[in-house]
């Protein structure tokens, strides 16, 4: 549950849609900086940080699903700290009209895991 919120959360219209590269329907890298790119028309200079933003998030996603000391309450807080620092990274590189835009996805991202967040496990990730 918590890869499929972390995946909602990063990039909800590409999660909802067909396979990506990770794990439980999660979109790849390029999926993502494609989506961006196209929500918010990100020049090639802010595609090529984005990109290396979301390869170090997903490179600590991975460290994390490995982890399986952590329980499953503190798993799911580290995937938070790690989206709000990657998403905190990629509105750095925005100019002031793709940070609204981005500002706006995020809300509605957060709206979205309201209404199915806090329930289940890591291992119950096929809710669409």
């Amino acid at each position: 549950m918590a890869a499929v919120a972390f995946a909602a959360l990063s990039l909800p219209a590409l999660a909802q849609g067909g396979p990506g590269e990770g794990h439980h329907g999660m979109p790849s890298v390029d999926e993502r900086v494609q989506h961006l790119t196209k929500t918010l028309n990100l020049s090639s200079d802010q595609q090529a940080k984005v990109k290396s933003i979301l390869e170090d998030q997903q490179s600590q996603v991975a460290s994390l699903r490995q982890d399986t000391s952590m329980s499953q309450q503190d798993r799911r807080a580290k995937f938070q700290q790690i989206h709000q620092a990657s998403s905190q990274k990629i509105r750095e590189t925005l100019n002031e009209d793709q940070k609204t835009k981005f500002d706006q996805m995020e809300a509605q991202h957060k709206g979205h895991m309201g209404k199915q967040g806090g329930q289940g496990d890591m291992g119950s990730s096929d809710k669409q």
